[in-house]
């Protein structure tokens, strides 16, 4: 994990040697990609060549301008950051992709770097962390910002529910909170409706939830919907 020390020398896998650092910004609020680009372009070493407010914009963005690294919302119009972040590892198995998130259960940490993260930041955290988690990540280290850090230290998340489910059942998860059709699911993700099905049922199943209202409440506690969306 990340550490303040500097680095004398770039160390293995490390784009720090590049004059600017390229970075994409993905979050379905204007108002808070502007931010985020006049945050990390006060530091003259990174440039945000790019930004998406939903999944397929984001791929068709990275696809198209390359960039070093992609900052993006976890909750997303269309599909969830976790499936486009897949889509871009597909394409290009070194993207290096910061989850920038709401969420501060560390489920969600912990199911994004599985998948392939190259860190997890809430925006609950300092502003100045945003721009040390894209140096991390360029130097080639991973990124985990301090409270979710503790949180996956300590193991304070259920792991008897959403703990046990899998990376595309927890992608499931969220879009069924959300009120979600299997259809609108399956299009949303790529796949065929009866295997959203069969992965509805297996959540229930590893949730405990004997009804489809019962599922809709469980999942929203555990994505935290209730609390509102960023």
């Amino acid at each position: 994990m990340a550490t303040a020390t500097p680095e004398l020398d770039p160390p293995a896998g490390s784009i720090m040697a590049d004059r600017h650092l390229s970075v994409l910004l993905v979050d379905d609020h204007a108002v808070v990609r502007e931010g985020y680009r006049r945050l990390l372009e006060r530091h003259g070493d990174i440039e945000v060549v790019g930004e998406a407010e939903d999944a397929a914009g984001a791929h068709e963005a990275f696809c198209r301008l390359k960039p070093q690294i992609v900052v993006m919302d976890i909750t997303l119009p269309g599909t969830t950051g976790i499936e486009a972040m897949r889509r871009m590892l597909a394409y290009d198995p070194s993207a290096r992709v910061l989850i920038f998130s709401m969420h501060e259960e560390a489920i969600f940490a912990a199911h994004a770097i599985q998948a392939g993260a190259a860190g997890y930041l809430t925006k609950a955290s300092a502003p100045d962390a945003l721009v040390q988690a894209v140096h991390s990540i360029a130097s080639g280290k991973k990124y985990v910002s301090a409270d979710i850090a503790e949180k996956l230290a300590l193991r304070e998340f259920e792991t008897r529910d959403a703990g046990e489910l899998t990376e595309r059942e927890f992608e499931v998860l969220q879009l069924l909170a959300q009120g979600r059709s299997i259809r609108d699911i399956a299009e949303s993700m790529g796949l065929n409706p009866k295997t959203v099905a069969n992965h509805q049922s297996t959540i229930k199943a590893k949730l405990g939830a004997e009804t489809a209202i019962d599922l809709l409440k469980k999942s929203q506690q555990l994505v935290g919907l209730k609390a509102g969306r960023a």
